[in-house]
C-alpha cells in the first residue's frame, strides 16, 4: 500500500473519532452525576439541620447554665429594674452562645455561662449523623440567643433560647473533578427552645 492510498483510507475514521469523542463523553456524564451527589449531599445537609435542631430544642442543651440560671436579679430588662419571680425576660437579657466540639463560647454578651455539655453536644451530633453521615464533630455548631420568651426563677427553665444548628465547612469530593474537593454550602435551622431536658426525642 502506498502512502497516497494509507492517506485515501477511511476505514478506520469512525474509530479515530470514538476515541476522540469518548473522554468529553465521559466527563461530561460524570459531571452529570456529580450534580447529581452535590445536589444530594446538599439535601442531607438541610435534613440534618433540621433533625438536628428538632432534637436540640427538646433535649439537655449543650450550653449547661441555661437549666441552673433563674434571672431573679437581673437588670437588663424594664431599664434596669432588677427582676423578680415571674417577671417575662426580655430577649437582651441573654445575647448569644456558640457551642462547638471544642467547647461554648459567649458571641455577644450577656451570656449565662460557658458550660459545655459533651454528652448533649454527642447527642446532637449523633442525630445529625443519622441523616448526613459525613458531618463530623468540628462541622457542628449548636447556637444559643435570646429569645424574649420565658420567666424569671422557673423552675423547669427560666429562658427559652432560639436553638440554632449550624453545619459548616462540610466537604463533598468531586469525581470528574480527579478527587477535587469543594465546599458544600453551610446549612442553619432555628426553632425555640422547648422542655430542654432528657437525651432522646422522637
Amino acid at each position: 500500500m502506498s502512502l497516497a492510498d494509507f492517506a485515501r483510507d477511511r476505514r478506520a475514521a469512525t474509530s479515530a473519532e470514538f476515541a476522540l469523542v469518548l473522554p468529553l463523553m465521559l466527563l461530561f456524564l460524570l459531571g452529570i452525576i456529580d450534580v447529581g451527589r452535590y445536589a444530594w449531599n446538599v439535601n442531607q445537609l438541610e435534613k440534618a439541620a433540621q433533625m438536628g435542631v428538632r432534637f436540640a430544642v427538646v433535649t439537655n442543651p449543650v450550653e449547661g447554665g441555661l437549666t441552673t440560671t433563674s434571672y431573679v436579679g437581673n437588670t437588663s430588662c424594664s431599664g434596669g429594674v432588677a427582676l423578680t419571680p415571674g417577671d417575662p425576660i426580655c430577649r437582651e437579657a441573654f445575647g448569644r452562645e456558640v457551642c462547638t466540639s471544642a467547647g461554648c463560647t459567649c458571641a455577644s454578651s450577656p451570656c449565662v455561662s460557658t458550660s459545655f455539655q459533651s454528652a448533649a453536644f454527642a447527642n446532637v451530633l449523633a442525630r445529625v449523623q443519622d441523616f448526613a453521615p459525613s458531618v463530623a464533630a468540628a462541622n457542628l455548631n449548636v447556637e444559643y440567643a435570646g429569645s424574649g420568651i420565658g420567666y424569671a426563677a422557673d423552675p423547669d427553665m427560666a429562658l427559652a433560647p432560639v436553638v440554632t444548628v449550624a453545619l459548616v465547612d462540610v466537604d463533598f469530593t468531586a469525581i470528574s473533578l480527579l478527587g477535587i474537593t469543594l465546599s458544600l454550602p453551610d446549612v442553619r435551622r432555628s426553632l425555640t427552645m422547648e422542655d430542654g431536658t432528657g437525651s432522646v426525642s422522637n
